[in-house]
């Protein structure tokens, strides 16, 4: 039987903690999340994925009002897998886990200028962590750095080649009207922020 919640209108991260909420009190073999923006399928998308969900998306084309506007409600409906990802996150084998949240697109508080120009060196110099560094997360003004015009964008693709996460809040995205050029990472929502400064063996904020 199909289980289907409404987070319509709801801020990041509601939608996915109602779809929290709904699985782990309703033992169902599909659920159906209706959201309203790009922000909550993608996340929606990986909360489920990351919890042994095939996913699939779709538009009904369904409207609701979100501050006076009318907009496309998207659908998610979901059933159980297997899901290598959901086993691999939380494999201990790993010797050592650093997480760098960067918030801004300057390093260091002073001249503007020479903030920008320390960051995109460190950021170029990161592969130099080696296996080390397992995933960046961007908040606030931290997000422009994975968006079309980033002075990185090659560097940062090139970490993810390599396997490092790289998380971009969509909440911070959507604020900055920046959602349709991120570039590089996954989309996410502050429950995964949460998670990963739990799993993560260091936690460095920049």
């Amino acid at each position: 039987m199909t289980k289907e919640i409404d987070c319509r209108k709801l801020d990041c991260p509601g939608p996915v903690l109602q779809t929290k909420k709904l699985i782990e009190a309703e033992a169902t073999s599909q659920v159906r999340v209706l959201v309203d923006n790009d922000a909550a399928v993608e996340n929606v998308s990986r909360f489920l994925s990351f919890n042994g969900f095939a996913i699939s998306v779709d538009s009904d084309g369904i409207t609701s009002a979100v501050e006076g506007r009318k907009d496309k409600a998207e659908i998610l409906e979901s059933k159980p897998v297997d899901s290598p990802s959901a086993r691999s996150e939380t494999d201990t084998s790993q010797p050592q886990k650093i997480m760098l949240m960067i918030s801004s697109i300057q390093m260091g508080k002073g001249n503007d200028e020479l903030g920008e120009k320390l960051m995109i060196n460190f950021i170029k110099t990161l592969k130099e962590m080696g296996e080390d560094l397992w995933r960046l997360v961007f908040v606030n003004q931290g997000v422009k750095l994975a968006t079309i015009d980033s002075p990185v964008l090659e560097e940062l693709q090139a970490l993810e080649s390599d396997k490092v996460d790289i998380l971009v809040c969509g909440a911070c995205l959507t604020f900055l009207g920046l959602m349709k050029d991120k570039k590089v990472g996954q989309t996410t929502n502050m429950l995964d922020i949460v998670t990963s400064m739990q799993l993560a063996d260091k936690v460095v904020n920049l």
